[in-house]
């Protein structure tokens, strides 16, 4: 996945419909993630389209999260929170202010409301799980 960093740095030079078609292409360049987890329990609440995000704790140091939507935009969405934490340890994760990460991208100005209505919802989803697993270790 890349970084947000380099995201940002071809995100700050497009216009609004290549600004789509980047967050689209973000959004298919995620990791499948299997019909198997994609539950209530994944399910981000409060987005306009069905997001899910599951945490995957490798060797206890780090958190690496697979995430799916069923709008490509809102997929695009997911994977741009998930460029600031990925691969980094859940505490880090679940202390890290993610929509400060974001902020620079102006996603409320560049979207619509009900395209940005769940990012803080896909945010605390994913600093609680990261809490949770740093809480027990894994």
């Amino acid at each position: 996945m890349r970084t947000l960093d380099d995201i940002y740095d071809e995100y700050e030079f497009l216009d609004g419909d290549d600004r789509y078609r980047l967050l689209i292409d973000l959004g298919r360049d995620l990791e499948p993630m299997p019909d198997a987890l994609k539950t209530d329990a994944t399910l981000v609440r409060g987005c306009s389209a069905s997001v899910w995000v599951y945490p995957i704790a490798a060797d206890g140091a780090e958190l690496h999260f697979l995430a799916d939507s069923n709008a490509a935009i809102t997929k695009g969405i997911v994977a741009l929170v998930l460029a600031a934490v990925q691969d980094r340890p859940a505490a880090e994760v679940a202390a890290s202010d993610i929509a400060a990460a974001l902020e620079r991208f102006d996603l409320k100005r560049q979207l619509s409301s009900n395209r940005t209505q769940g990012v803080p919802n896909m945010i605390a989803l994913v600093r609680d799980h990261a809490a949770r697993l740093a809480a027990t270790g894994s």
